[in-house]
């Protein structure tokens, strides 16, 4: 198959989808793979490190859509990148379709195969290749709100952790997922006071057994929600509704009651953000205020560490990138019905029932969609 990787344009996005490393793999089996000249520089990997491993070098994003089959990406295409796509390209990245309806006509429009990395799922329900980024972004987000509580940010000039003798602060973690958990995992280890609310008794009992005492797990009622961000000095977004867009949970009236100087970091901005007041920011122009409280709401946050989110989502992807480029789209995705979570549109129609109901738009089975192309 010929396989290839542009250069990522989104502000401030340095990563690059596959690793020399990932492209040694494609390239041993047969498979063409064409990089963008100079994709992989904001991660660490030079163009010779490529050709090392036999791949080509484009020297612009329309000869690596123009001479490849399947286009495989980290972020949501751009418009421009969109209008590049044809019927007989596959898109294989991260989409957040539910979020952004200019991007779902757009590749309705185009008649490509989009394969989204977070509907993709495994055995056990879990979505493999989100998780990384998940773990990433959890990580990040304690050292970001850690950031924007100092008073030179404009939060409350708190010490996270605190020191002894002070009082640390108070984190509080909506969502106990792969985001939560290790969100949970860092503000621990700085010392911060942390709470996390979930609504599932087995995620609530999973983290109160992994960590003890050390953090506390509340249910997430609509009051114990209002009452815990209401104490709260770093509040962390890290819910996740599959393919959906996600709930907005802590109000504008909420925000008008919390401490001057509180931090919000949004972890769930790619899927619309669950703060009212979220609005996506970039690595150059992170945060902004409203009513006194800071927010952190970068839609890329992995893009701040590219080496180690590049290799991490590489890793990640590459069985079903072998597998769509061995056995090429329709029978990889017939075959493993995990990876057909992923597909998301395909022939000009929306495969995924969570983003057609956020659009009102039709949804078609995906093997039915399959029979389009």
């Amino acid at each position: 198959m010929d396989i290839g990787v542009p250069a990522e344009i989104k502000t401030a996005e340095r990563r690059v989808s596959l690793t020399p490393g990932v492209v040694g793999e494609l390239t041993s089996r047969g498979h063409h793979v064409v990089i963008e000249s100079d994709a992989g520089l904001g991660a660490g990997f030079g163009d010779a490190e490529y050709k090392e491993v036999g791949a080509a070098i484009a020297g612009s994003a329309d000869e690596v859509f123009d001479t490849s089959e399947m286009i495989v990406k980290v972020k949501e295409p751009q418009a421009v990148e969109r209008a590049r796509l044809k019927p007989h390209h596959t898109l294989f990245t991260y989409l957040h379709l539910a979020a952004d309806r200019p991007q779902t006509d757009d590749l309705l429009a185009s008649g490509a195969t989009c394969i989204a990395y977070e509907t993709v799922t495994d055995d056990a329900g879990r979505l493999p290749l989100l998780a990384p980024m998940s773990a990433i972004a959890g990580r990040m987000s304690i050292q970001a709100g850690a950031h924007a509580l100092e008073a030179t940010q404009g939060g409350a000039g708190l010490l996270l952790g605190g020191v002894p003798g002070v009082r640390p602060g108070k984190v509080v973690v909506i969502g106990g997922g792969v985001v939560g958990e290790n969100a949970a995992e860092m503000a621990i280890g700085l010392g911060a006071d942390v709470t996390v609310l979930d609504r599932s008794p087995a995620v609530l009992d999973g983290l109160s057994k992994r960590f003890g005492g050390r953090v506390r797990t509340v249910y997430s009622t609509s009051a114990e929600l209002e009452a815990s961000v209401l104490d709260a000095d770093l509040v962390i977004g890290a819910v996740l509704v599959k393919g959906a867009k996600a709930p907005r949970l802590v109000t504008r009236e909420m925000l008008s009651r919390m401490r001057d100087g509180s931090v919000l970091v949004d972890v769930a901005v790619d899927q619309g953000g669950c703060f009212e007041t979220t609005r996506a920011t970039t690595h150059t122009d992170p945060t902004f205020v409203v009513d006194g409280i800071v927010h952190y709401c970068v839609a890329n946050m992995p893009g701040g560490v590219p080496r180690t989110s590049t290799v991490a989502l590489s890793n990640a992807t590459l069985p079903f990138t072998l597998a769509l480029a061995e056995q090429g789209t329709d029978a990889a995705l017939r075959g493993n019905p995990h990876l057909l979570n992923g597909l998301n549109v395909c022939a000009g129609v929306v495969t995924d029932r969570a983003v057609a109901d956020t659009f009102d738009l039709d949804f078609v089975d995906p093997l039915a969609a399959l029979n389009l192309r």
